[in-house]
């Protein structure tokens, strides 16, 4: 099999080539050259306007709801809108029915998607069941190929479980992923608590319930010197936590989801289902915050959150409405829109390289020799996402009809591609 990238712009600073106009063959999935005018009867030839080609791109944290709900989406659909979004990686959440815990759970979900263009990997579940009681055989997990630990969409809320899962994931050189939100504060809301959650008379999730504990697992982090990258921030103080923490050498790291930098709480007044979030949409100062710690490095990568939902579960009143949004098919749109202050090489690098060096992934390289796992896709064209762009089974997305810029064009992994 070959594939010819014609005249396509290189966006990968650890490359040679970062920054030219080039083409590239690639055969059997191995870059075999690199250069101008390169042609090859035999080749599939990938052409067209303004084309860009950067190292894969990683998603850390989906929801593939596979075993248990494959209604809403299987491991198949899931790979699909990943490669419709461009990412070649996934690393998804251990909430499944049974829960991603053990050994045989991670195996489970490798040899289903061994093959394919893009590489599923498991996150293993902290504690048993995801229970937060008892901690899960990690050490086991690790071994079988999960890439991090997290009880995903059910934040570890016992101090004490997570000051000895940070020990216990120390010495595997594991790393743990939180979704701040502590429970006993913010367990009746249903979105962010201000003004606009007074106006329309739904009860609030304050933002403390995120930044204590940040504030909690910052200083557990520092206390047994290991890993922890929180995910989902919403709001200006945890982007400023976080920031301090880093300043003073903490491991700690972060990510944002597409929706937590471009909505705000006051798109709730149309009462749409789908922007029923957890965390929810913050205030306007909070997104702005959020942006601004993109520019400045506090956040160090993007995250989906993709997280289906059936028909069923957002077609009812908001207050019984499940939590969650698909986003894997549309967050390249949606971050070029709406952080246009943003290089593209630095959004790129937070898409690609970033979050393989969080988690200690295999680092990429696009040169003459090297596995062909790419992104191609084109920054600048603008469109409106409709149904007709979703591979998954699920159409829980607020941003249907919305007019997005930035558009995937196809992924190359390995021997396997979606052009």
């Amino acid at each position: 099999m070959q594939i010819l990238l014609k005249n396509v712009q290189v966006v990968a600073p650890s490359s040679p080539f970062h920054g030219q106009q080039q083409d590239i063959l690639i055969e059997n999935g191995i870059i075999r050259q690199i250069g101008k005018g390169i042609s090859s009867p035999q080749a599939q030839v990938v052409s067209g306007d303004n084309l860009h080609v950067s190292l894969g791109w990683t998603d850390l944290f989906a929801h593939f709801s596979d075993p248990g709900q494959e209604y809403k989406e299987d491991l198949q659909s899931g790979v699909n809108a990943a490669a419709k979004g461009g990412y070649t990686t996934v690393m998804i959440v251990p909430n499944t029915q049974p829960a991603l815990h053990t050994k045989a759970q991670i195996e489970y979900v490798l040899s289903r998607t061994r093959y394919g263009a893009v590489q599923v990997l498991p996150i293993g579940a902290v504690t048993k069941n995801l229970e937060g009681t008892s901690l899960a055989e990690m050490y086991e997990m690790k071994l079988a190929g999960a890439a991090a630990f997290s009880d995903g969409l059910k934040p570890i809320q016992s101090p004490g479980i997570m000051l000895k899962a940070l020990q216990y994931v120390k010495a595997v050189n594991g790393t743990i992923i939180q979704l701040p939100d502590d429970h006993s504060i913010s367990a009746h809301g249903l979105m962010h608590e201000g003004v606009y959650s007074t106006q329309l008379g739904m009860p609030g999730k304050p933002a403390i319930s995120e930044e204590l504990i940040i504030q909690r697992d910052i200083e557990l982090a520092q206390y047994t010197d290991s890993r922890i990258h929180f995910t989902g921030i919403s709001t200006r103080k945890s982007a400023e936590l976080i920031a301090h923490a880093k300043g003073k050498g903490i491991k700690v790291t972060c990510s944002v989801t597409p929706y937590h930098i471009s909505l705000t709480d006051a798109h709730l007044l149309t009462y749409d289902s789908n922007l029923k979030l957890n965390p929810p949409l913050r205030s306007a100062e909070d997104v702005q915050a959020l942006r601004d710690a993109v520019k400045t490095g506090v956040v160090d990568c993007f995250a989906t959150h993709h997280l289906p939902q059936d028909w069923d579960a957002k077609q009812v009143e908001f207050e019984y409405a499940k939590n969650g949004m698909i986003g894997l098919e549309s967050a390249f749109g949606v971050l070029r829109k709406h952080l246009p202050d943003v290089s593209v090489e630095r959004l790129i690098e937070m898409l690609s390289a970033q979050p393989r060096k969080i988690f200690g992934l295999p680092e990429l390289t696009l040169t003459e020799g090297s596995t062909a796992n790419l992104t191609i896709f084109d920054p600048e064209q603008e469109w409106i996402l409709t149904t007709a762009h979703l591979a998954s089974k699920s159409k829980n997305s607020a941003y249907i009809g919305a007019e997005l810029k930035g558009s995937v064009k196809g992924i190359i992994n390995g021997q396997y591609a979606q052009l």
